[in-house]
């Protein structure tokens, strides 16, 4: 299968580009810098020159190709108003991959993050959120998994809080910059909130898995690790960094504060189940573990 791939060379992107690459799948991966089109290149792929917002770039990518698998986001959490551009942006280019792939029944594999409910881990069928900082997206991808309706193979991976490699990546590693700036490595509340995290390898296979098989419609979660609490991460980056560990106002967080105050376990029991899928690389606490001070 030939796949074009938005934010293929990020860190959950780039370890997607070699799982297809090692399944004997093609890629083009949308690559916004010469930095980005050499790295693409290095890793076997084919760049396609152009940034999320560039929409002919986007429908070209899709049209020419057999599927799609879309990781691309901002990742500007500076403010409410970049977060806000940052998700229409995104809604913009899968509308745009969307209408590409109608009628083809060709597969697009989206992605968000997993919902959170009170009193329990989420599961597969559990709704996005509709109100809150990052509810947009939660509108976008439930537009994306009703083109199932117009002949597009639509799925979704939700993935964890923090998606790792190496001790990098998601909610825990924005912890890891906070600390190494800050010389403490804190955490909001009395850190007994959990979050769920997976390997970035481990992601990456269950997107294969879903471009290959899920059917149109379909929601999966990507999790491994179904919730560590969030005064265990920081003790170990703490202990890594040589810094000393505590709680910190909420507010040091920005407009996520909000969210990495929350309990979210999540469960992927069905996921497993259903596609097969089941994660063999370290957990977050281990994987926490090779940081450098």
């Amino acid at each position: 299968m030939h796949v074009f791939i938005t934010g293929g060379t990020g860190l959950v992107g780039s370890a997607v580009v070699a799982e297809l690459l090692t399944h004997d799948h093609d890629v083009t991966v949308l690559a916004r810098s010469e930095a980005s089109a050499a790295a693409v290149t290095a890793a076997g792929g084919t760049p396609l020159r152009g940034a999320l917002s560039d929409l002919d770039a986007i429908r070209e990518g899709a049209a020419a190709t057999d599927g799609v698998i879309h990781l691309a986001f901002s990742n500007d959490f500076s403010s409410p108003e970049a977060l806000a551009a940052g998700i229409a942006e995104e809604t913009a280019a899968l509308a745009a991959m969307g209408e590409a792939l109608t009628g083809s029944d060709r597969p697009l594999v989206t992605v968000s993050g997993t919902p959170w409910i009170p009193g329990r881990a989420s599961v597969e069928t559990d709704p996005l959120p509709l109100e809150g900082p990052v509810a947009g997206r939660g509108r976008t991808v439930n537009a994306i998994l009703e083109l199932a309706s117009k002949g597009v193979r639509s799925s979704s991976i939700r993935l964890p809080r923090t998606v790792h490699n190496e001790g990098h990546g998601g909610f825990a590693g924005l912890l890891t910059t906070i600390a190494r700036d800050a010389g403490h490595s804190g955490y909001p509340g009395d850190g007994t909130q959990r979050w769920p995290a997976v390997h970035a390898l481990d992601a990456a296979l269950l997107f294969r898995l879903a471009l290959e098989s899920a059917p149109a419609g379909t929601t999966w979660h990507a999790v491994a690790d179904e919730g560590d609490a969030v005064k265990d991460i920081a003790a170990v980056i703490g202990r890594r960094l040589g810094v000393p560990v505590g709680p910190v106002p909420v507010e040091q967080y920005g407009p996520i504060g909000a969210i990495f105050a929350m309990d979210q376990p999540s469960s992927s029991a069905y996921t497993r189940a259903t596609l097969g899928w089941e994660p063999t690389h370290p957990a977050l606490l281990a994987d926490l573990e090779l940081l450098e001070a």
